[in-house]
């Protein structure tokens, strides 16, 4: 007689699941320019259950330095009493830090601000509707202590200060292992926002509090959330897959590579990826070295951005390598993207026209045609943000 299966935590949300780091690794050592991490999160024990081509979502803290600046710019204790978004009574200070976004002004509170400017905000006219780009414009760079610091007439009242805020939100990343390699962990691929504006250091909420401000004894709130269109053919198709993932974008095929390898998947794969120094940037090297010596990978192509006089990106590398990459599509290859949304995926897609214009011996119009044909054959799948 069988047993009645057990029903498994399910985690949203609402009830994420409070899990700890196991391993932090620095992916890029020795490389000035950015600094890209490969995160462990222990799930031993835990139920949460993912596929590769998942993201995981992870609410994360802010930094308690921007928080105790704020305070001090508004003149505040931070032990106020103040309401969270679930409506609880908590201290400001922790409301700011687990709760708010206190880097992107909110409109409210932009005109909350001009309104009490003695000499007026320089963005009152912006927050017209048809104003939308300027006002885009206008804030780049900008965070909520930049106004605030700017316009020290502007006073609030705790609660009505974060009545003024959006709620903290959930970030999302690409899940970069497979349960069937690691069954009681979740591997992340993180690259730390950092940049400078106004004179002052920004960086990213969720990728710094990851990489600088969490131990193994920090909860870190989180669940999955599923990439139903960015999933592998299945194990005994033949079906060949090409994927391009270029930085973190490299995530999902880590995970789709763990799980080809364990499941003995029988169709070749061609890996594409990407970074601006091959000595210090080249993620997970090892691992695809191995994937190729046992057959999981029958090929990799590489593009270092900065390593020679021309930037080289993965597009080259796709329209260099257009007749085979060509007859791979010809064979009912599924072409799988991931990573950056505004430069490298329209460059990439330009690139897979070229070369069925080009290796298909098509015009531009049937060229597309047959790019849209891939789409509606999900033979076209992207990942991108």
């Amino acid at each position: 007689m069988s047993e009645t299966p057990a029903t498994k935590p399910k985690f949203n949300r609402k009830s994420p699941l409070l899990a700890k780091l196991k391993r932090a690794e620095l992916l890029t050592g020795g490389c000035d320019e950015k600094a890209t991490w490969h995160f462990d999160i222990d799930l031993l024990g835990s139920g949460l259950e993912y596929t590769p081509g998942d993201s995981l979502a992870v609410l994360p803290q802010n930094d308690p330095a921007l928080v105790e600046e704020l305070l001090s710019a508004l003149g505040f204790s931070g032990e106020e009493a103040v309401p969270n978004p679930a409506k609880e009574e908590v201290p400001l200070r922790q409301a700011l830090v687990e709760s708010y976004v206190i880097t992107t002004p909110d409109k409210k509170l932009l005109a909350a601000i001009a309104e009490r400017s003695t000499g007026g905000a320089e963005w009152a006219p912006l927050l017209e509707a048809e104003k939308k780009a300027d006002l885009a414009g206008f804030l780049w760079g900008r965070e909520v202590i930049d106004l605030l610091l700017a316009h020290p007439e502007a006073k609030f009242e705790p609660a009505e200060f974060v009545g003024l805020l959006k709620k903290l939100n959930v970030r999302l990343y690409s899940i970069a292992s497979s349960q069937a390699a690691k069954p009681d962990e979740v591997h992340l691929t993180v690259a730390v926002v950092e940049y400078e504006s106004l004179g002052r250091k920004r960086q990213g909420v969720c990728s710094s509090w990851l990489a600088e401000r969490i131990d193994d004894t920090t909860d870190i709130p989180c669940f999955v959330t599923p990439g139903k269109g960015f999933r592998l053919p299945e194990p005994d198709e033949e079906t060949p897959v090409i994927m391009c993932g270029p930085g973190t974008g490299i995530a999902p095929f880590r995970a789709f590579l763990q799980e080809r390898k364990a499941a003995g998947a029988k169709g070749p794969a061609w890996l594409f990826f990407g970074e601006i120094h091959e000595d210090t940037c080249y993620f997970y090297r090892e691992e695809w070295d191995g994937y190729l010596a046992d057959g999981t990978l029958d090929k990799v192509t590489t593009a270092w951005s900065r390593d020679q006089g021309e930037k080289v990106y993965v597009q080259h590398k796709i329209v260099e390598e257009g007749a085979e990459f060509w007859a791979w599509l010809e064979r009912g290859a599924i072409f799988y993207v991931c990573g950056d949304a505004e430069r490298m995926a329209p460059d990439v897609d330009r690139a897979l026209h070229q070369i069925i214009a080009e290796h298909g011996g098509m015009g531009a119009e049937d060229a597309a045609a047959y790019v849209e044909q891939m789409k509606a054959d999900k033979r076209y799948r992207r990942d991108v943000y």
